[in-house]
This record gives structure tokens, C-alpha cells and sequence, in this order.
């Protein structure tokens, strides 16, 4: 296995929120100012700030200071690797986790 579940899980958890998602598909346009993605949405800024957090410690966004204002991209990289992980977890491999289950398919009705 080359990579671990456990690094991935606060990305998904990350986008598992619809506001969330929304930001990532808006930041994938470019950068974008705090101010810009906070106009497209009914919440308030320490809401936002909570959201871009998330997104941020779990790696799919970087953040940037820019005068009183915060600038996000996508973290490529990160979503480059996401995709690879996800690609490893839906298809079958060698070293599939399904190959480590006792017995698998072998259940009782």
C-alpha cells in the first residue's frame, strides 16, 4: 500500500460539506479574494473564515495574505494526488485492501 487512508480522510471530510464543494469548483476558475467568494454565498465572514480553514489544514486550498484580505487557490498538487488515491481505492490491485479480508464474499444468508 502506498499511501494511507488516514491522510485522505480530513479531505473528504472536507467535502462533505455543499459550501465547501462550492468553493473548491469556484477556486477552480483561479485565485480568488475572500471578499469575491464570500459575495456568492448568504453567510458571514467568520463563517467563511471557518470554511476556508477546513479547506486549508486538510490541504486542498492555500491561503495567502494580501493587505486586510485573504487570496485562495486550488493546491494542485493535492488534488493531483486525491485523484491518484481515489483512482488506487476504486480499482483493483495487487495490494487492494479486499485482498486482506478473510474469507471475502463468503457471506451467509
Amino acid at each position: 500500500m502506498r499511501y494511507s487512508h488516514a491522510e485522505y480522510a480530513p479531505v473528504f471530510k472536507a467535502l462533505s460539506d455543499e459550501t465547501r464543494l462550492k468553493i473548491v469548483e469556484m477556486l477552480s476558475c483561479g485565485e480568488m479574494c475572500a471578499c469575491d467568494i464570500l459575495e456568492s454565498f448568504k453567510i458571514t465572514q467568520p463563517t467563511l473564515s471557518y470554511h476556508m480553514k477546513i479547506l486549508t489544514d486538510c490541504g486542498l486550498v492555500n491561503g495567502r495574505r494580501e493587505g486586510a484580505w485573504m487570496r485562495y487557490t486550488i493546491n494542485v498538487k493535492k488534488v493531483s494526488a486525491i485523484k491518484k488515491f481515489w483512482d488506487e481505492i476504486t480499482s483493483e490491485h495487487r495490494d487492494c485492501i479486499c485482498n486482506n479480508v478473510e474469507e471475502a464474499g463468503k457471506c451467509e444468508s
